[in-house]
């Protein structure tokens, strides 16, 4: 059975969104890493760049697909995740933790409010079959 830490929003892209403050840490699902199988590839966006909540900001390759990363929250991304493009299979290994993608400053908190939180996120997988 999959689990959703209960401090984190989830959009039905399947990414997930702690927010700390001002800040958004931003990452791929257990189930969608689940269902992507084993990743081999992850691009990353530049830091600085100003994304809005729906916005393709990357994309991660699977042996079996290629998705498009979406982001959950309109904000300015002030991190990456360096280590991420080398070691692509820490999103299976650690989904929810050390495998975050990218850190936003959250310029419109209002976004966050659009989110799923951890119980209606788990209830939107399993109506997914």
């Amino acid at each position: 059975m999959m689990r959703f830490p209960a401090d984190y929003k989830y959009s039905k892209d399947h990414e997930w969104a702690h927010a700390q403050g001002n800040t958004v840490t931003v990452g791929v699902t257990d189930h969608a890493q689940r269902a992507l199988g084993d990743i081999v590839f992850v691009e990353l966006p530049p830091v600085g760049r100003v994304l809005k909540q729906g916005e393709t900001f990357g994309v991660v390759e699977s042996i079996k697909a290629v998705s498009d990363l979406f982001s959950p929250v309109t904000g300015k991304v002030i991190e990456v995740n360096t280590g991420l493009p080398d070691d692509p299979a820490q999103i299976n290994k650690s989904p929810h933790t050390g495998a975050w993608l990218i850190k936003m400053e959250l310029a419109d908190p209002s976004t966050l409010d659009g989110l799923m939180s951890a119980g209606d996120y788990s209830k939107y997988v399993e109506s997914l079959g």
